[in-house]
């Protein structure tokens, strides 16, 4: 059975912008607590965290791993994350693991983007937060200033919990043991702020304080532990994982002070479908049902999918026999494991806080609820929201003869990334990926080289138009075909009316009196949505029409299905010609980090691409933020760009919005082209 208690667990997310040091970070403490004899380095490619053979060439973390430690009898899961904006999805997916989101902050670089990101991302999760400081020891860096941007951006409650001291040699404890002095600041300020904002959440503790001036630390356990829940306390700490600064004190606070499986705020579960969901709650309680979510899917060449999950109720044995969501069929677990980077290391059972995995269960998908009773066949997580992949390539096979070998590799890719997507468009016969960014898929296609041993060749895909209305109409057609034979016969009347945007498509049925029997309603809607696939207007998806079938005429003998899809299908495009159709083209969030001195040029580059600026902000000396909108087909080769107007020092992020009409000249093009190539096919 295991050996800890849910009390005696910590569950932690390393998360935060590209090169903070989180990897690193998470090395030092397991060198401190004695997991692993001397700390591995990053250039060097023997990190416990960065094992892929990937990651060890880009120097970066492309993938979440997890490790854990003991410290104090305690047993802390963590969660190392990528800070690359391109691997959000895998930072993103670590936080439903979790009880506290860890932000690590490069003391050189200051806030950056993805920290403003994963603070935002923790907080809509609520989790409970807290700032490391990393890279303390470094030159040129400004403490004090940094604190104070913390506290512009993210809010007062970001207060410190230690100081530096010795020019970033060692830390001074601002919490337990508030004595010595630091490199900025005073630590009884520090120490005196910290229980101000604490015995804010207790009344009684409050009263307290005013009478005698003074409280205990251990008094003040709870009510930490619900100023870190409800966001009224982020504690900032400062460390250094290059020459150990903090590391020991790091370990304590999260022993101390971070909640364990009882006290954070659990995520949300849906029991049941749609309108009638009801929410439920986990208990962390090991002698109650399992329950379990899975969070982390890698598909290994060698061992198989290897499924990680958080256990949020229950004990988890070998032998257990659990149900993957609303599956019927049981899986037996054979070998439960505890990972520590590429290790497997079995263990007997998991309790509520412990994240732990399974391999070679197939059913088993990102996502998915794990549990041991038939009566929770239903339930779900609420899920996290990810960024919605918007940077595209096609891909053709190099070698004749292995499109079936690809299209299976993309497939186990995507089952690992949630930001990763495979789509073929049937229209064109075009295999489409997409990802995040310039540098997503070019991890994708050297995963596919090197680990699949697959290559495929690339271009510019079609940006993803679609087609909608603008008004209501309605549309007639009658099928009639005599063969000799039986003949075919179907007969429909319909409306259709715009819907607001990005609600999709709705089918209504107003048929009366059996005008049209009922077994071929399915068949009507079904040639509508073979118009949905290709719209008539320039080929593309056609989305937020509702169409309404009100009346038709049927034949005893030479009504069919197929007769009824014919009519269903030209009865709507009759329709939409009257309806106003027109082109959407896809509008994009925009987040752009570059030198202050070039924000001119990119808010004039952006609107030469019929863009807008929404805003900046400075994140640090000479680095600013702009955000805005822009079409994602100006958008086309933008690092290009960017790289040559700021020299190499820009970075930029894409996130989809919402559809917008395109310009009528645009129209007009995109309908040419469509028709140009529909002449082309025909000849």
């Amino acid at each position: 059975m295991p050996k800890f208690a849910p009390e005696t667990i910590r569950t932690i997310a390393f998360v935060g912008h590209g090169g903070a040091g989180k990897t690193t970070l998470v090395e030092a403490l397991l060198h401190k607590a004695g997991t692993i004899p001397a700390m591995g380095s990053v250039e060097k490619g023997s990190t416990v965290c960065d094992f892929d053979a990937l990651e060890k060439t880009y120097q970066h973390s492309l993938a979440s791993a997890l490790v854990h430690l003991h410290h104090r009898d305690t047993r802390a899961h963590l969660v190392d994350t990528p800070g690359l904006p391109d691997f959000m999805g895998q930072a993103i997916g670590g936080l439903s693991a979790v009880e506290t989101a860890a932000v690590v902050i490069n003391a050189q670089n200051g806030i950056e983007m993805i920290t403003t990101r994963m603070m935002q991302w923790a907080a809509k999760r609520k989790l409970c937060r807290t700032i490391i400081i990393n890279k303390i020891d470094a030159e040129n860096v400004n403490l004090p200033q940094l604190l104070v941007a913390i506290q512009g951006a993210f809010g007062k409650e970001c207060l410190p919990i230690n100081l530096p001291a010795d020019g970033g040699r060692k830390v001074v404890d601002c919490f337990f043991n508030p004595s010595g002095a630091s490199d900025f600041s005073s630590v009884e300020d520090a120490h005196r702020a910290l229980i101000d904002q604490v015995v804010e959440v207790d009344e009684e503790l409050m009263a307290l304080y005013l009478d005698q001036g003074e409280v205990s630390p251990e008094q003040l356990h709870a009510p930490f532990e619900k100023a870190l829940r409800e966001g009224h306390l982020v504690p900032v700490c400062f460390v250094s994982a290059k020459n150990g600064a903090g590391v020991a004190e790091l370990l304590d606070i999260f022993v101390k002070l971070m909640p364990n499986p009882t006290e954070g705020n659990p995520p949300q579960f849906m029991k049941g479908e749609g309108q009638r969901a009801l929410e439920i709650r986990s208990e962390p309680d090991p002698k109650m049902h399992a329950l379990a979510h899975v969070f982390k899917v890698v598909v290994d060449p060698f061992v198989g999918k290897v499924s990680a999950f958080r256990v949020y109720q229950g004990t988890i044995t070998k032998d257990t026999q659990l149900f993957v969501g609303d599956g019927r069929k049981p899986f037996k677990v054979s070998h439960l494991y505890l990972l520590q980077g590429k290790e497997f290391i079995e263990t007997d059972a998991v309790v509520p806080g412990e994240l732990a995995a399974v391999t070679k269960v197939d059913e088993i998908h990102l996502d998915a609820v794990l549990h041991d009773s038939h009566d929770e066949d239903r339930i779900r997580l609420v899920p996290l929201e990810f960024p919605t992949p918007m940077y595209s390539l096609a891909v053709e096979p190099k070698k004749r003869g292995d499109e079936q070998r690809i299209s299976e590799v993309l497939h186990k890719l995507a089952a690992e990334d949630p930001c990763f997507r495979v789509e073929h468009n049937p229209a064109v016969n075009e295999t489409v990926i997409r990802g995040l960014g310039d540098l997503h898929m070019r991890y994708i296609l050297d995963k596919m080289a090197n680990q699949y041993h697959v290559e495929v060749t690339t271009k510019p895909p079609r940006i993803p138009y679609r087609e909608t209305i603008t008004a209501k109409a309605e549309g007639h057609h009658r099928h009639k075909k005599q063969t000799g034979g039986a003949g075919q016969f179907g007969e429909v009347f319909l409306r259709v009316e715009p819907l607001k945007r990005g609600t999709g498509f709705e089918f209504v049925d107003e048929v009366k009196g059996g005008v049209i029997p009922s077994q071929f309603i399915p068949a009507v809607e079904k040639g509508v949505r073979q118009v949905l696939d290709a719209g008539p207007l320039a080929g593309f998806p056609v989305q937020d029409v509702r169409v309404i079938v009100y009346d038709g005429k049927h034949h005893p003998v030479d009504s069919k299905e197929v007769a009824f899809i014919a009519a269903g299908k030209r009865a709507f495009l009759d329709a939409i010609g009257k309806a106003r159709p027109i082109i959407l083209e896809p509008i994009v969030k925009i987040e752009i980090m570059a030198p202050e001195g070039n924000m001119g040029d990119i808010a004039g580059d952006i609107s030469s691409k019929r863009g807008q600026i929404s805003g900046t902000q400075t994140q640090q000396a000479g680095v600013v933020s702009i955000t805005g909108m822009a079409p994602l087909s100006e958008l086309n080769n933008y690092q290009s760009r960017l790289k040559s107007v700021t020299g190499g020092q820009g970075s930029y992020s894409i996130e989809f919005s919402h559809y917008e009409p395109v310009p009528p000249n645009v129209q007009k093009d995109l309908v040419a082209q469509h028709s140009k190539s529909a002449q082309s096919d025909e000849q």
